[in-house]
């Protein structure tokens, strides 16, 4: 018996769907608000997704600001963490899965407008149950580097 789709595929399988439709990059977001509800809340984008490479963009809006008028440090670290798991989940063979134990966040300059998290991933050896780091950065529409993720995530099979 094979082993059941995992996150990434799933998504990954969505995303192949929906993308070149029109309006499908849309109803894929709607998707991604209802499967993860509180990634959903900083209204991502997929603006790219293949095996091991995610590109996500957020929108500056009221609701993702603090008091000095850029988007939130933790809106930042959301789509930081979404960019380096799609990345990361789409490239995981069937019957393995990622769960997140750590994230180191830099911040480099108020995010102001529309921000992208890129994330690029090659999977390690999955012999071994183990933690891996992978990286997003987070830029503005000027090209800058607003912020960087060191995310964490500990892979192995599915239990």
């Amino acid at each position: 018996m094979a082993p059941k789709p995992s996150a990434g595929e799933r998504l990954l399988r969505a995303w192949r769907t929906l993308e070149p439709l029109p309006g499908g990059r849309f109803f894929f977001a709607c998707l991604v608000r209802w499967m993860i509800p509180y990634t959903g809340s900083v209204w991502p984008r997929v603006e790219s997704l293949e095996p091991g490479h995610a590109r996500i963009s957020i929108k500056q809006r009221r609701r993702l600001e603090q008091h000095i008028g850029s988007i939130h440090a933790i809106a930042i670290a959301n789509v930081a963490e979404f960019a380096s798991g799609a990345a990361m989940s789409t490239a995981l063979p069937a019957g393995y899965r990622g769960i997140v134990t750590k994230m180191r966040l830099e911040y480099f300059k108020k995010a102001r407008g529309v921000i992208t998290a890129e994330a690029k991933t090659a999977l390690p050896d999955l012999s071994v149950e183990a933690e891996h780091d992978f990286v997003a950065e987070v830029r503005d529409e000027a090209g800058d580097v607003v912020a960087k993720a060191v995310v964490t995530w500990r892979l192995g099979p599915n239990k």
